[in-house]
């Protein structure tokens, strides 16, 4: 409905803007020189006409603008992608990062593993020249890539008892975790049915190799290098434990699986057997128990309940090797000294540790450092998990072993530069419970030494 208005003037008369409304005027009215709108009306349409025109062209040109940036952004994706793509050896380009799906469907950051033609591999190793080690899951075999780097190089075998499952197993993990004290992932290689991972080498071998391996005979490992390769061990598999995402299990810690790079700095590798903690609502068993014998946790061979304290029992039978430089079973010794587990028990729970000292580094520790790694091995070797530690109090304890080895081999240092003698021998009897029961189940009860007879 439409407003009427009435303009009168001496000339005109305007009659708003309803074209029907001169229809109805009275007679009077009429008679008089009148016009609806003064041209008023056509104009006001005019002036919408406009505006939508104006509307229409703003909303064309902000498509046009985003359209135009969208192409733009592509574009230089593609030129970045381009410029980071890495080539092999003869200019064929490489597959950039292997998307793995993790473990359990947990979801966690990826980290860029790189991926290897086997041509690529065939001449990093010299068509496998150099074989430099033999495992479950095949051979390994050292290479060089055209940078420069050293790298071994681990290539399944037809007959290796591990399969394809272990092989995106520890794809998997090593796509989540970085850590300096554990074996980084540098690439895989699945082409032609082959299976192949490449790490970076390790020129010291494994802590195995240095303690009753071959290597042993060219060169000995000292107690505050042991001490520091365990401490650097047992940071790598606290990180394991407290990894961010979920929990991670190793499963298979034992000396071979300990690598030393150039600085002996110690390195936990083999992460095929890796599983991610059971939460709340798995049902907490594995239907195959998997490790190593004379590492392998007796409470989770019996029950097939899975926990961080299986790898801390392997991690106990791992410092008696460190002490003892003897392995963790060997049946060409005397029966009762098979297990080094059952050998050690006894000597250290009587006080006797002189019995089971590695004689290589006899006279070159201090005793307390020693107890303090001794005393750890025996919580961690318990036969009941809880009462074993978690690796975060191991670390701890031997962060204070480290300290004080330190301190007294720089103290021997001072006295030696006044004509002291060279060798020192610091043992006193420590008596250990037979059954030690921690206040709490990760905390490790550390028993004070008894007086000294004057």
């Amino acid at each position: 409905m439409y407003l009427t208005q009435y303009t009168f003037s001496s000339s005109s008369r305007y009659f708003g803007c309803n074209p029907r409304s001169s229809q109805n005027l009275p007679y009077s009215l009429n008679r008089l020189n009148l016009t609806t709108d003064n041209g008023k009306c056509s104009a006001q349409g005019y002036s919408h006409s406009r505006q939508r025109i104006w509307i229409g062209i703003a909303a064309s040109g902000s498509l046009l603008v985003i359209i135009v940036c969208g192409v733009s952004l592509a574009c230089l994706y593609k030129r970045k992608r381009m410029a980071l793509q890495k080539f092999d050896v003869k200019g064929h380009p490489m597959s950039k990062i292997y998307a793995v799906p993790n473990m359990d469907n947990i979801v966690a950051k990826s980290i860029s593993i790189q991926s290897f033609t086997l041509q690529y591999i065939e001449i990093a190793t010299e068509k496998y020249k150099t074989l430099i080690g033999e495992g479950g899951f095949g051979s390994v075999y050292r290479g060089t890539l055209p940078d420069g780097q050293e790298v071994a190089v681990k290539v399944r075998s037809a007959t290796s008892t591990q399969g394809t499952r272990e092989f995106d197993n520890e794809l998997s993990l090593l796509s989540a975790i970085r850590h300096e004290n554990l074996v980084p992932l540098l690439g895989y290689c699945c082409e032609n049915e082959q299976q192949i991972l490449v790490y970076p080498f390790m020129s010291n071998g494994s802590l195995q190799d240095r303690l009753y391996g071959a290597a042993a005979k060219r060169k000995i490992l000292d107690w505050p290098t042991r001490l520091s390769i365990a401490l650097g061990a047992a940071r790598g598999l606290t990180y394991l434990h407290t990894f961010s995402e979920r929990c991670v299990i190793h499963r298979d810690v034992k000396s071979s699986n300990i690598l030393l790079d150039y600085s002996m700095s110690a390195k936990v590798a083999d992460f095929g057997f890796s599983k991610y903690a059971p939460q709340e609502g798995d049902s907490g068993t594995s239907l195959e128990v998997r490790g190593t014998a004379g590492y392998l946790d007796p409470e989770y061979y019996s029950t097939q309940h899975l926990s961080t304290k299986s790898d801390v029992f392997s991690f106990g039978v791992v410092l008696l090797e460190i002490v003892s430089g003897q392995e963790p079973l060997n049946i060409k010794r005397p029966r009762n000294e098979w297990s080094l587990v059952e050998w050690a028990k006894p000597h250290i729970r009587n006080s006797r540790i002189e019995e089971i000292v590695d004689p290589n580094i006899k006279g070159g520790y201090h005793a307390e450092a020693m107890w303090r790694v001794v005393e750890v091995a025996l919580a961690c070797i318990e036969p009941y998990s809880a009462y074993r530690p978690c690796m975060a109090d191991i670390v701890r304890e031997l962060e204070d072993a480290f300290i004080i080895e330190n301190n007294a081999s720089e103290y021997m240092k001072s006295i030696e530069s006044f004509g002291g003698s060279r060798r020192y021998s610091m043992e006193k009897p420590i008596v250990i419970p037979q059954t030690p029961v921690p206040t709490e189940p990760s905390a490790i009860v550390m028993q004070p030494p008894p007086p000294q007879p004057r």
